[in-house]
């Protein structure tokens, strides 16, 4: 009698330990550059009054300043959500200190994750930059290139191009990126076997979604696919860029296309996670452009109207919506390096 109960404590101990093993957590952080809370909400009423942010169980602000300037721009947003620290508008991945702390990215790869960028602008723009370059100039794009063609990053999809194979110094560094296999369409991609995959969507700055350009969901459930097959936790960052340059040309077709392109993306996401519920999903913005505002609007059509103040960017704080473990952490108001605190708070976990 004593053996079996022996038996049961023991045997039962160790069933119940290796219940409580938690997965590591999957980390996907989607930024909508120049997507503020009026973006959002044109975006919402001209899809039907609807939108994937809706499915979302917290909602945060963040303080988007950079250390220069009330108005941010994208490199130093990005970096501070990266790695943690203001810098200068302009300065990827270095702070207003001069130091070069290490981004979420790079620190997942420490910790055995897997990891992928994906952007509907060039790969070395200044928000996916901010995850694996350190450079005094955003507009560094070749230096920038260089510093992608040995990083960590294992699945990237973005334009750019140019600023790998026709170089001012020569060099091609798709030959020299040996440990990718770099494909020239989403099906090659999909089909490819490597470890480290990617594909450029154009030679320089991809097209507008109204003008046929890959749609960003398609590229997420790629790069799914193959975090799925490696399975490993992993940390991906998904831009919707272009949301930011609709904003720049005051030009609301071209906001609410790209918004809505992003908000798909988000939907992809949000269905992977039915089957992941390992994965924390953060949907924010490096800041909001333009300056738009919906002073009226047809009800009946559900039609706003829309108004920009400026070509530029705002001070305006941005929300951030989190879903999956932690996300009760991005609930608040709190400086956009937070954001990187916070995710790095889930890792360690």
């Amino acid at each position: 009698m004593r053996l079996y109960l022996f038996s049961i404590i023991v045997f039962g101990g160790l069933f119940f330990s290796k219940a409580q093993e938690k997965a590591p957590t999957n980390i996907i952080l989607m930024i909508g550059d120049g997507m503020g809370l009026t973006q959002i909400t044109a975006g919402m009423y001209f899809n039907g009054n609807k939108t994937a942010l809706e499915d979302f169980t917290s909602i945060g602000l963040s303080k988007t300043h950079s250390s220069n300037s009330l108005v941010t721009d994208s490199a130093a947003s990005g970096t501070a959500m990266a790695a943690g620290v203001k810098t200068l508008n302009g300065v990827v991945g270095i702070s207003y200190k001069n130091k070069t702390p290490k981004s979420i990215l790079e620190i997942s790869k420490e910790k055995g994750y897997q990891t992928a960028l994906i952007a509907t602008s060039s790969i070395v723009h200044a928000t996916p930059a901010s995850f694996y370059a350190d450079v005094v100039s955003r507009k560094e794009y070749e230096n920038i290139a260089l510093q992608m063609s040995t990083s960590v990053v294992d699945y990237f999809i973005g334009g750019g191009k140019k600023h790998f194979n026709d170089r001012e110094d020569k060099r091609n560094l798709i030959n020299e990126m040996s440990a990718y296999d770099i494909v020239s369409s989403l099906s090659k991609f999909d089909n490819s076997t490597a470890s480290k995959i990617g594909h450029f969507t154009n030679r320089d700055e991809p097209n507008k979604i109204m003008d046929g350009r890959l749609p960003l969901k398609d590229a997420v459930q790629s790069v799914l696919n193959k975090l799925d097959r490696d399975q490993k936790p992993f940390f991906m960052m998904v831009e919707g860029s272009q949301i930011d340059w609709g904003g720049h040309a005051n030009e609301i077709e071209y906001v609410i296309s790209e918004f809505n392109d992003f908000d798909a993306a988000i939907q992809t996401v949000l269905d992977y996670t039915i089957e992941h519920p390992n994965t924390l999903v953060i949907v924010t913005a490096d800041h909001e452009t333009g300056g738009l505002t919906i002073p009226k609007g047809n009800i009946k059509k559900m039609r706003p109207s829309v108004e920009f103040s400026t070509v530029g960017h705002t001070a305006s704080m941005v929300p951030v919506f989190a879903k999956g473990p932690s996300a009760s952490t991005f609930s608040g108001i709190y400086d956009n390096t937070l954001i990187f605190t916070k995710m790095l708070n889930v890792i360690n976990e």
